[in-house]
């Protein structure tokens, strides 16, 4: 069982309820919200929280190999072929439609910020065009181009991801600043902050921006490859998810009364 979907009064019960099913801890599982809990007034209108628990990718693969035994390496190589044939097909395949465009322009194959990541630059004089609107005529060709290029179901394979004139970059680092201050929002008002219409790569960075906070977490709500994204204030979560792994009559010092 890879994943499960559940229902509770709240996020974090229906959360519970995943992890009881899947007998795992909360690190070892990815969550996407599909529907927020209501209330409702004297129980009329009320609504149940759904989730859907997913089972992160290596969980049952990084099982330890018996030393001397090239496997682990062997798998590592077949996995770096399989990321660079996936850039070069991805080069040919944007390549044409570049070409279709009208538009004459270089491709340079560069390595991404993980190792599934690959970057495909494009380098000409029309990166103005390429770019367009905050970028959505180079969110279009990505998505394209990811379309015929085929990622696999079923499993994190690599991702493609086109850029010019380092757009990327500078895309990256507005929504780091865009996620450090909604954070600090979602803190201070203690209330949960919500991010509209963000693609997949753009959740990413914001998880990414946000991880080591231990006073929010984030959560995808929603299906298809377009979702918002929730920022959770829950107090200090490092601390409580530190205590938690202790054994028990181990916990640190408790905080003041």
């Amino acid at each position: 069982m890879e994943y499960v979907e559940t229902e509770g009064n709240t996020i974090d019960e229906a959360i519970e309820n995943a992890l009881k099913i899947l007998g795992v801890e909360r690190d070892k599982v990815t969550v996407d919200i599909l529907a927020e809990g209501k209330r409702g007034i004297f129980g009329i209108g009320a609504k149940k929280a759904r989730v859907r628990a997913s089972l992160r990718r290596g969980l049952f693969e990084e099982k330890e190999e018996p030393r001397g035994e090239p496997r682990a390496a062997e798998e590592e190589r077949i996995s770096q072929d399989e990321i660079a044939a996936v850039g070069q097909k991805g080069k040919q395949v944007l390549a044409e439609i570049l070409r279709l465009m009208g538009i004459d322009a270089a491709i340079e194959i560069k390595p991404g910020e993980i190792a599934e990541e690959i970057i495909l630059d494009i380098q000409g004089e029309s990166g103005g065009l390429l770019i367009g609107h905050k970028g959505q005529t180079l969110e279009a060709l990505q998505y394209l181009l990811t379309r015929i290029v085929g990622e696999r179901q079923g499993r994190e394979g690599p991702q493609l991801i086109v850029d010019t004139e380092n757009y990327g970059e500078r895309r990256r680092k507005g929504l780091e600043d865009m996620a450090l201050r909604l954070g600090e929002k979602a803190k201070r008002q203690r209330k949960t902050v919500t991010v509209d219409a963000l693609s997949a790569a753009d959740r990413r960075i914001i998880h990414r921006a946000l991880q080591d906070d231990p006073w929010v977490t984030t959560r995808s709500l929603g299906r298809g490859a377009y979702r918002r994204l929730l920022i959770i204030p829950e107090g200090d979560r490092k601390k409580r998810d530190e205590a938690r792994e202790q054994p028990p009559g181990k916990q640190g010092p408790k905080g003041p009364n």
